[in-house]
């Protein structure tokens, strides 16, 4: 397997996000608190190398990642195998009203991730097969360069998960913030993670 150094992006804030609704396959549009965090994040990045700028073919990852990779004077990829995790009957909804609505899936949700599946919605597993196979044809497309991918929160766990070496089980030991910084270098037969979810880059818009 080839080399690649990946720097994984979850999309800017959305109206959504701040109000802690699962937006899954919806299409939903950057809040300007997300337009300045991918700002941020282009500014952050702008020194790098960077081969090629992909992103999950929906409005939050992509509207973030043409902001990414304008320093870089980059076209954005859409690539679906990025997309975000379909949740089915529960986007649109609050945390609070799925908890509500579907207390015993949502448990399910909260302490065995891997085992839900919600009715019109995807299994970690289905999406883990289709990320896989995208980071595969990154390595495979980009030997021994930097690709940005702009995607979601629950790929860029999937991505950290499969990098670690842990099951799909572990998918809240890690975290993925809007506009937050992922770094992962793939070598033949390994994977290190150099940075996960870093924020610092927003540290000024915070104040």
């Amino acid at each position: 397997m080839s080399k690649l150094r990946l720097f994984l992006i979850r999309h800017g804030e959305t109206a959504w996000s701040r109000e802690r609704r699962f937006a899954g396959s919806r299409d939903v549009p950057l809040a300007p608190a997300g337009l300045r965090q991918c700002e941020a994040v282009a500014s952050t990045l702008a020194s790098q190398i960077v081969a090629a700028v992909y992103a999950s073919p929906l409005e939050r990852a992509h509207a973030s990642a043409e902001v990414i990779a304008r320093p870089h004077r980059l076209p954005v990829v859409i690539e679906p195998a990025f997309r975000e995790m379909a949740f089915g009957e529960w986007e649109g909804l609050t945390r609070g009203e799925v908890a509500a609505r579907f207390p015993d899936d949502y448990e399910r949700w909260r302490a065995a991730p891997h085992l839900l599946r919600v009715v019109g919605g995807e299994t970690l597993a289905e999406v883990a097969d289709r990320v896989g196979a995208g980071v595969s044809e990154l390595r495979e497309t980009h030997d021994g360069a930097t690709v940005v991918l702009v995607s979601h929160a629950v790929v860029i766990r999937l991505v950290v998960l499969d990098a670690l070496g842990l099951g799909h089980e572990r998918l809240w030991t890690v975290d993925a913030t809007p506009g937050g910084i992922t770094e992962i270098e793939y070598e033949p037969g390994w994977a290190t993670v150099h940075r996960m979810n870093t924020l610092a880059h927003l540290e000024a818009l915070a104040r």
